[in-house]
């Protein structure tokens, strides 16, 4: 596998150990070329996790291996990377780890993570999200074409309750719209505005988006998925690797470029050079935060005037006071 090398990132000396490990079978990426993208990319991947808890998707055999994710910081991390201690629905807490130098990044590729799923918290404040991640999520029958369409109609609607949203690929068929927040609200607030946002839609294009928790109700749509605002459920990260055969990662769009831009046009071989060109589109996230004011308007008025009240929680969650009952429609009984 090759003897181990030592990686000079910023200040930090980082030891890669079998850097000939392969990773990707089909196209011949190694564990170095993916220590190497993430070096190329480091400013971008940085702006993307700093401070944030991080839970690392491991595939220490590549991606043809058994995978797994590490939510709680290896024991023997380095002093230099700190944590935060989070709460799940559960009850139960762990301290995940918060980079804050891009030598975590390089670290955590030296375990095998391919992707990176931060908080959408800061360790500063560990239960007040100061984003409102959307997934756009192709349901069969439906593809990424589709998601853009949804995406479209989404900017405006984002923009008429104030905020403003910053695309990407999830590296897979699908889009995510990230949407930058004054970290005043709690997890159920922003998914409550989630779920607000997400009918609007709904009601926009209803033959092509659908809220519907349950597969089953969801038809050939795009499902906006509202259950990723609930607490411990996370996105890939963007510029996060993607463990899949062809390595894609998961790339910031241009809303002007949705149309043009491919899920498959951003890999391990391809995405270095399109940061080199255009640097990290999501560079302004941090100066862009808006308020959830108008969202939760919108959902005391579809619970005032439209009778609608909250969605089904995921499987893992405990049971939400007010939460409709979490069974199959086709399975309830009368």
């Amino acid at each position: 596998m090759g003897e181990a090398l030592q990686l000079t990132v910023g200040e930090r000396t980082v030891r890669l150990s079998n850097p000939d490990k392969v990773y990707f079978p089909e196209r011949g990426f190694t564990k170095l070329d993916v220590a190497r993208y993430y070096l190329t990319v480091g400013d971008g991947i940085l702006r993307a996790l700093r401070e944030r808890p991080t839970t690392l998707e491991r595939y220490p055999d590549g991606v043809t291996g058994e995978s797994f994710f590490q939510k709680r910081a290896p024991k023997n991390h380095p002093d230099w990377i700190p944590t935060a201690r989070i709460a799940f629905p559960s009850g139960r807490y762990a301290d995940e780890i918060c980079p804050t130098e891009t030598g975590a990044v390089i670290w955590a590729a030296n375990l095998g993570c391919l992707t990176f799923h931060p908080w959408p918290v800061r360790r500063s404040d560990v239960d007040r999200p100061d984003e409102l991640r959307i997934d756009l999520d192709p349901q069969p029958g439906t593809d990424y074409d589709d998601a853009v369409r949804a995406a479209r109609e989404l900017r405006p609607l984002l923009e008429e309750l104030g905020l403003e949203g910053w695309p990407k690929t999830s590296g897979g068929r699908g889009l995510h719209v990230f949407v930058p927040i004054e970290p005043q609200w709690t997890f159920t607030q922003v998914r409550r505005c989630a779920i607000a946002i997400g009918r609007e839609l709904e009601r926009r294009m209803p033959d092509q988006v659908t809220t519907s928790w349950w597969k089953e109700e969801r038809g050939a749509k795009i499902f906006f998925d509202y259950n990723q605002t609930a607490r411990d459920r996370t996105i890939a990260s963007a510029y996060s690797v993607r463990p899949h055969p062809r390595a894609p990662v998961s790339a910031p769009l241009r809303w002007e470029e949705l149309g043009e831009a491919r899920p498959e046009d951003f890999d391990l071989a391809t995405m270095p050079g399109r940061y080199a060109a255009v640097g990290d589109l999501h560079a302004g996230m941090g100066t862009s935060a808006g308020s959830l004011r108008a969202a939760l308007e919108a959902a005391d008025r579809d619970e005032r005037d439209h009778a609608l009240g909250d969605l089904p929680y995921p499987p893992d969650h405990p049971k939400m006071a007010g939460e409709p009952k979490r069974v199959q429609p086709s399975r309830a009984k009368d």
